[in-house]
């Protein structure tokens, strides 16, 4: 037994002084250390730590109020137009009257006729523009309304080289171009 005691004195001697032996002694304690904290520490959450994701889903959307998509997208209000006054079809139709006609007439009366269905602002972008240079010479179709709300909406014209888009604006009920687009076909 007294041999059987020294070899285990020996070899254990030998261990703690080898660099193995240091190695082992180390782990054991940091492993000692790390399962004391978990025990005392009480039940883990396996989500919780370092991480910054949060614990319940984000939602950008309130789930009452349904689908937001594409499909859902509310139909614009009809346009509005004040009693004895133009459809924005109407005056869409006669302003592409109007401009078509200045290859053939003077810019001061090709002005003058497109002002009364004109907003004031575009009224002043078209007054130093020469007639003779629009780009088409009749209407092959009718237009086509797009509203947009109930005082703005857009007016396409076909025309024999492409499309007239027009905007028009309604602030007070009565219905003027705003803008004008010119698409190629």
């Amino acid at each position: 037994m007294m041999t059987m005691r020294r070899a285990v004195e020996s070899l254990l001697t030998r261990l703690i002084r080898s660099r193995l032996g240091i190695a082992l002694m180390i782990a054991v304690l940091v492993l000692g250390v790390i399962g004391t904290a978990r025990l005392v520490s009480g039940p883990s959450d396996l989500t919780a730590g370092l991480s910054s994701r949060p614990r319940e889903p984000i939602t950008t959307v309130d789930p009452e109020e349904g689908d937001d998509g594409v499909i859902a997208t509310p139909v614009p209000e009809s346009p509005r137009t004040r009693p004895g006054e133009l459809t924005p079809e109407q005056t869409a139709t006669r302003f592409t009257t109007a401009w078509l006609d200045g290859a053939t007439t003077p810019a001061e009366r090709w002005q003058s006729t497109l002002r009364p269905l004109s907003t004031p602002a575009l009224t002043e972008k078209l007054a130093g523009v020469d007639p003779a240079g629009v780009p088409a010479g009749r209407v092959t179709g009718a237009p086509t309304l797009r509203p947009r709300t109930a005082m703005f909406a857009e007016v396409l014209v076909p025309l024999e080289s492409g499309r007239l888009r027009l905007e028009l604006v309604a602030p007070d009920g009565r219905w003027l171009v705003d803008a004008v687009d010119w698409e190629r076909e």
